[in-house]
């Protein structure tokens, strides 16, 4: 087992983490910029070291300030959580090269399924169903409009790199896909630092559903079921939902499946989640995979009954996968939705500020199990960035 975890992140997640280790017996570093000095997380660690300022790139975007917190502080492995560096293949490579275990799969993987054009012909090769598109990235608009003339209209044009809906354009004739085309090019160039493009068919009515797996070092997978995420505004989901309204059982058994012979073609290990669009019929496409835990993970958790960030833990450290896919029970229902501050009257922009007060749910029926680390002692305990009022449930 591991003997202390840097955990590399901040909010729900940093505590998170913090509990699996108290479970575990594994000490914990909770590494902090000095916007989160006085945070829970740190509050609840065994110990913890600041990072540098509040602004992201010289803290929690800073890789030889946590490598160094890790080293100074004894650590035997660290645990990015979601967001910030948690799918940088670079930082995955910094851990192991200082002799610390990166808490997720192995920069290679990590590469492999980031770029969507090498993850699509991945999962292909894997016989896993895919959009019908592009083969790879696009060389050019006149490869596009060949492609969009063989699958229809309307089509998808997407980034090969990056993800949250930034460079995404649909098109729904030919003079609307020549119009876009270097639209979303400058734009996954800013956003991402790449202009690669991808595209795709666009699928009208179809429902966003994401499989959730955990895989070790030994060569063993299980699917924790699936998560629903069709309820999304501006390409980020709004709503999750646990099973999905849409899944017989028939279905997320086959689509599991699938899942699975994606992961196990890569020698992916840890916990990750592959994401699929569904149409009406039936159908069902690969369309990206984190390789990471994901904010909603809690859903997973509240209906299966597994921890997923203990197992991630376990699995880092060598440990078997002792649960078997004929043990996995959605024996439950949960709904997570994400509270946005935004401000209606200027389209809905983010409008940050500080939380005044928290009530969680009570009450029979209504009381969470993660609910205590989140209970506030006064209105100044949760401390927000702007844009991150997401994190709390």
């Amino acid at each position: 087992m591991l003997n202390k975890v840097l955990v590399a992140n901040r909010g729900e997640i940093a505590v998170r983490i913090v509990r699996a280790c108290q479970e575990l017996g594994i000490k914990s570093v909770v590494a902090f910029s000095e916007a989160d000095r006085d945070s829970l997380a740190v509050r609840l660690a065994d110990e913890a070291v600041c990072i540098g300022p509040p602004q992201a790139a010289r803290s929690y975007l800073n890789p030889p300030a946590l490598i160094s917190a890790a080293l100074i502080t004894g650590c035997d492995a660290v645990h990015p959580g979601y967001g910030f560096l948690s799918e940088n293949p670079y930082f995955a490579e910094m851990c192991v090269d200082c002799k610390l275990k990166f808490i997720g799969p192995t920069a290679t993987t990590m590469r492999l399924m980031g770029d969507k054009s090498i993850g699509r012909q991945t999962m292909r090769t894997a016989q896993v169903p895919t959009v019908p598109g592009s083969e790879g990235e696009l060389r050019g608009v006149e490869e596009a409009v060949d492609i969009a003339r063989q699958i229809g209209y309307p089509v998808l044009l997407k980034p090969s790199a990056g993800g949250g809906g930034r460079g995404m354009r649909v098109a729904y004739d030919e003079s609307d896909l020549v119009r876009a085309y270097p639209t979303a090019r400058a734009e996954a160039e800013a956003a991402f630092g790449r202009g690669d493009l991808l595209l795709e068919k666009y699928l009208i009515k179809v429902r966003h559903v994401e499989i959730q797996v955990l895989a070790d070092q030994h060569g063993h997978a299980i699917h924790l079921g699936e998560r629903d995420c069709s309820a999304q505004r501006r390409h980020q989901k709004i709503l999750e939902e646990s099973p999905s309204p849409i899944i017989s059982p028939e279905m997320r058994a086959k689509m599991g499946h699938d899942a699975l012979k994606g992961v196990t073609s890569i020698g992916y290990t840890n916990a990750g989640t592959l994401e699929f669009l569904v149409d009406q019929e039936g159908n069902y496409y690969f369309i990206e995979m984190n390789t990471r835990i994901q904010v909603e993970h809690p859903v997973t958790e509240q209906v299966t009954g597994i921890d997923l960030v203990r197992w991630q833990l376990m699995i880092a450290a060598g440990e078997r996968l002792t649960l078997q896919q004929n043990d996995i029970r959605m024996a439950r229902h949960a709904i997570e939705c994400r509270i946005n501050a935004e401000d209606p009257e200027r389209d809905f922009l983010p409008a940050g500020g500080e939380v005044e007060f928290y009530l969680p749910p009570g009450g029979p029926g209504g009381a969470c199990r993660f609910t205590p680390l989140l209970r506030l002692q006064s209105a100044r305990e949760l401390r927000l960035a702007p844009g991150e009022a997401d994190n709390v449930r």
